[in-house]
């Protein structure tokens, strides 16, 4: 009985990999250039410039392709977010999520 359950959790969990949008799909090329909107808040370098924001750099291009798309179809709200992410398509979302994903981020542990 327990092998039945285990091989259709398995088949599950492989066949929703099948609809997990795909890493990398990108061009951090023309992502950098589609970002210039995004400095005022987000900062050129993704490091955000204002307290409020979030910063970029270095976020899974996951996260934020899927954020972007939730921005864009009105699932997740904030009321400049929403504007910006509005007219974007999925290839401009893929090509920022690669852009600020791209950048290296160090991180030093206090002492």
């Amino acid at each position: 009985m327990k092998s039945k359950y285990f091989c259709s959790l398995v088949f599950l969990i492989s066949s929703s990999l099948f609809f997990l949008p795909s890493a990398g799909a990108g061009d951090s090329k023309e992502g950098q250039k589609k970002a210039a909107q995004c400095a005022v808040c987000h900062g050129a370098n993704g490091m955000a410039t204002l307290a409020e924001a979030p910063n970029l750099a270095g976020q899974s291009e996951i996260y934020l392709s899927e954020q972007l798309r939730h921005y864009r179809d009105g699932q997740r709200r904030h009321e400049v977010m929403g504007v910006i992410a509005k007219p974007l398509s999925n290839a401009d979302i893929e090509d920022l999520a690669a852009w600020f994903n791209s950048i290296r981020v160090e991180v030093t542990l206090p002492n």
